[in-house]
């Protein structure tokens, strides 16, 4: 563990900005794995008014084609899997609504080598997906228009989560293990040389620690600036959008496509949406309400005729930690320069499926000072500092 020096007043083991899914989930690993590591989160909105995670669609996959991707999400599922033990307090366990449905990656002609090579890769991976040709995903799934698709894969142990029970059942266990829940934010960070020493809250107190971690997700660029890191961070607005179906359709997975439609039943009608990364990056909380009849809404008829009857009932904009450099968190010290700044953003809508195995990963950082359970050295800051990017090559 990296020591700062501190005078008067006792140091934090770690303050970590943001209590969102991420810096919980950091709260959590520390404390189950030492419970004498004394942890703050500071976190400026308890309500999560306009917090990322509340309003994330809630997937759970392993289809991805980076092995960091894939190890990330094979570590994490099984926590969600498990939250209502592990989130347990005084007995009483969450229900964050896990549901294995499945996820369903469907692609044309031109998608059909990357889909196999990822498909190879997951299955090495231990996922349990199957590939799917065009006959076989119509026998699946009678509803959907697949004379445009040469093949799909099919995960069936993937999933979804109400994400707002899930950052609700963290919470209390962080609490419950005695973490330190601050409602402030941090307004300045003291680094005179290579380790940060003191954090300024906007009410004025100032926290001392040892280890400092930026898990402010969409607002992390700021965190990071106070420390004097510039990072390729933006927050990018998207759509959540819930729709309902006259038509009846099949028990469907989570749907996704090359043209980034992404959508997955919910009650009594589904979720979804057609995110893009041509919207203007910014602190946008504005509702577009064209943008589902002129973007979602024929996507979903295009695939699925049954949608040509059917009616948005609400839409909810979020913000996504969007990493402009290769769309792949950021995970690990702010290394050559702050070995005690630890960053885990940029996770460019996957935060929250990745959540359980980050936090466990910046917890080994910090009282262990290596990864043991994955690897996550490519998802590093050095990648960042020499421009390198690492993206994925699956459907994202």
């Amino acid at each position: 563990m990296v020591r700062a020096v501190t005078t008067g007043s006792k140091s934090h083991d770690a303050v970590i900005v943001g209590g969102g899914v991420i810096g919980l989930a950091v709260a959590y690993a520390l404390r189950i794995m030492d419970g004498a590591c004394r942890v703050v989160v500071v976190e400026r909105d308890p309500a999560y008014t306009l917090a990322s995670t509340p309003r994330a669609s809630g997937g759970l996959r392993r289809l991805f084609a980076l092995p960091e991707n894939i190890g990330l999400s094979n570590a994490s599922i099984p926590v969600y899997e498990r939250f209502p033990d592990l989130m347990a307090v005084d007995g009483e366990k969450p229900d964050i609504g896990f549901r294995k449905g499945g996820y369903l990656f469907i692609v044309p002609d031109a998608g059909v080598a990357n889909l196999r090579r990822n498909f190879e890769r997951q299955r090495k991976h231990g996922v349990n997906v199957d590939w799917l040709e065009p006959k076989e995903l119509a026998a699946r799934f009678p509803s959907m228009v697949v004379m445009d698709l040469a093949a799909a894969v099919h995960s069936r142990d993937d999933g979804w989560i109400d994400p707002y029970a899930a950052l609700m059942a963290l919470r209390g266990k962080v609490r419950a293990l005695g973490a330190e829940l601050i409602h402030d934010e941090v307004v300045a960070i003291d680094r005179p040389a290579n380790l940060v020493r003191s954090v300024t809250l906007k009410s004025g107190t100032i926290l001392k620690q040892d280890n400092l971690v930026n898990a402010a997700g969409a607002w992390s660029p700021s965190i990071s600036a106070m420390a004097g890191q510039a990072i390729p961070i933006t927050p990018l607005r998207r759509f959540e959008h819930y729709f309902e179906c006259e038509e009846p359709i099949e028990p469907l997975p989570y749907v996704k496509d090359v043209d980034r439609l992404a959508f997955r039943p919910e009650g009594k009608g589904y979720t979804g949406g057609v995110p893009t990364l041509a919207e203007p990056r910014g602190y946008n909380f504005d509702t577009d309400h064209g943008y589902f009849e002129e973007v979602v809404w024929p996507a979903l008829a295009r695939r699925f005729p049954q949608f040509e009857r059917t009616r948005c009932r609400n839409t909810l904009p979020g913000l996504y930690d969007q990493n402009d450099l290769d769309g792949n968190p950021i995970i690990g010290p702010w290394e050559g320069t702050c070995e005690n700044f630890y960053l885990a953003a940029g996770f460019s809508g996957h935060g929250l499926m990745h959540a359980p195995a980050t936090g466990r990963a910046i917890a080994e950082l910090i009282l262990k000072g290596r990864f043991e359970t994955l690897d996550l050295a490519r998802l590093g800051w050095s990648r960042i500092a020499r421009q390198e990017p690492y993206p994925e090559q699956g459907i994202l």
